[in-house]
């Protein structure tokens, strides 16, 4: 049987053909064209960037995906943005992005990179057109029309709500209640009032479908047909421990138990490179799933010294960075370019046999010579060393040829000279939270100091030897 992980990657490959080949009557993927420079040249002038400035450069850069090249109505998160296509799609809101987006503005007020006047003009404007958008029993659908508020379905039986995506889009709201909830400003108070509003009308318990675990979507016109089980480990822990918080919609703890964690089946006593695996990643027996997994929920989830019943969950994020980058240094399939320097495998725009660029969802499992930035660079909490040297990489040795107007261009593969100048809102949307929670923790501890989550997450058995439960 295929794990969900799986098929919604199938989903996700599908959506992107279909999209990025507008006007292609076959149907196929982009056609081949010229390639930019060269990534690797030896005339490129070396940056000396000093760590703490190449870390400004990397929050600021990201950041403009979410405020210069945002939806022009709504706000929001674009799907994607090509540099070398830039109306496409230029009014597909994506939810989770979304979500990621709010996260990155809250960063770029805190680190000066926008003003807070402005960014809660931006937020307010976000989240009214939210609140009017197209809603499932709560949940927002994965792509929302930024003008219309409607839903654009995501594949034919994918019209409606969108349980992960909606979930990943309350993680960034909450957020956004919580810093700003105890403002004297009447607009910033308005504004957290309505991000509670929001994420607290999501009814998690719906999407349970009366069985002990949470589906993945529900539409009007299909029902729960897509049939989709959230089960870990993959991206979507968030979901279960924002349904278990919720005030009004909540699940039980059983649900949690025999849906997430498989009644146990979650853990592993594997090992790669010396290194537990800790836990099973969907799609990837025995090895590690793409680097994703272990980013999505943990933009405000606090993994360190976070456990259950089953799992750590910060040995288990932690080991599945240790392991994607001791898999990159051993280069098994031995790819030109991969390196200490250059690693990290996800889910992203990818190289095509042809030379054009698809989508996949990339792993020790699924290594095809691309590097995906992001995978790296938002592996800072867990691996700061060597991520700190992919970034000097990309920004002191490389910058002509990997970085554009929004920061790292979305994947890049020295074997096949490649690069793709596009960019991706949940690759993006990572980096500059991630880096901040090394940082400062500033997301990690707005998130798990919200009463509501720190209810839920006891209502599952969760410990946190960070927040003190």
């Amino acid at each position: 049987m295929k794990t969900i992980h799986a098929i919604k990657i199938m989903i996700m490959l599908l959506a992107i053909m279909v999209s990025c080949s507008r006007g292609d009557s076959a149907g196929n993927t982009d056609p081949v064209v010229p390639n930019p420079d060269p990534p690797v040249n030896p005339t490129t002038p070396t940056n000396t960037y000093t760590d703490s400035e190449l870390i400004t450069m990397v929050q600021n850069d990201v950041l403009k995906y979410f405020w210069d090249f945002s939806e022009s109505n709504s706000k929001l998160a674009r799907e994607r943005y090509h540099t070398d296509n830039t109306s496409l799609d230029a009014n597909v809101v994506t939810t989770g992005g979304s979500g990621f987006g709010l996260m990155n503005i809250l960063v770029g007020i805190k680190n000066g990179h926008v003003s807070r006047a402005d960014a809660v003009s931006r937020l307010t404007t976000a989240l009214n057109f939210l609140k009017k958008a197209n809603r499932f029993h709560g949940a927002w659908p994965h792509w929302i029309n930024g003008t219309t508020g409607n839903v654009i379905p995501f594949s034919s039986d994918d019209d409606g709500g969108d349980l992960v995506e909606t979930a990943f889009l309350a993680q960034g709201l909450i957020c956004v209640r919580e810093y700003f909830k105890d403002s004297a400003d009447s607009s910033e108070k308005a504004l957290s009032e309505l991000a509670d509003e929001l994420w607290k009308g999501i009814e998690w318990n719906w999407y349970t479908n009366g069985q002990n675990v949470l589906y993945w979507h529900w539409s009007p016109n299909y029902s729960f047909q897509k049939n989709l089980k959230i089960e870990g480990y993959n991206e979507a822990l968030i979901t279960y421990v924002l349904a278990a918080s919720s005030p009004d919609y909540s699940i039980d703890k059983k649900v949690y138990t025999e849906g997430w964690s498989q009644s146990g089946a979650i853990k592993s006593a594997a090992s790669l490179y010396g290194i537990p695996l800790v836990v099973n990643h969907s799609g990837a027996a025995g090895s590690v799933g793409p680097m994703f997994f272990s980013h999505y929920s943990f933009l405000g989830l606090d993994p360190r010294g976070l456990s259950d019943d089953y799992v750590n969950y910060g040995d288990a994020a932690t080991n599945h960075a240790k392991i994607m980058y001791q898999y990159c240094v051993a280069n098994p399939k031995g790819y030109k370019g991969y390196n200490s320097g250059s690693w990290g495998l996800t889910a992203s725009y990818s190289r095509n046999t042809d030379g054009s660029t698809g989508y996949s969802a990339h792993a020790p499992n699924n290594d095809l010579g691309i590097i995906s930035p992001t995978a790296a660079l938002s592996d800072m909490p867990y691996t700061p060393t060597e991520s700190m040297n992919v970034l000097r990489f990309i920004y002191n040795q490389n910058y002509a040829d990997y970085v554009g107007v929004a920061g790292p261009y979305d994947a890049y593969s020295v074997q096949y000279n490649w690069v793709t100048p596009r960019y991706l809102a949940i690759d993006q949307g990572t980096i500059s939270p991630m880096i901040e929670n090394y940082k400062t923790q500033f997301l990690w501890n707005l998130f798990m100091n919200a009463s509501e989550v720190r209810t839920g997450l006891v209502k599952l058995g969760f410990h946190s030897t960070i927040h003190g439960f």
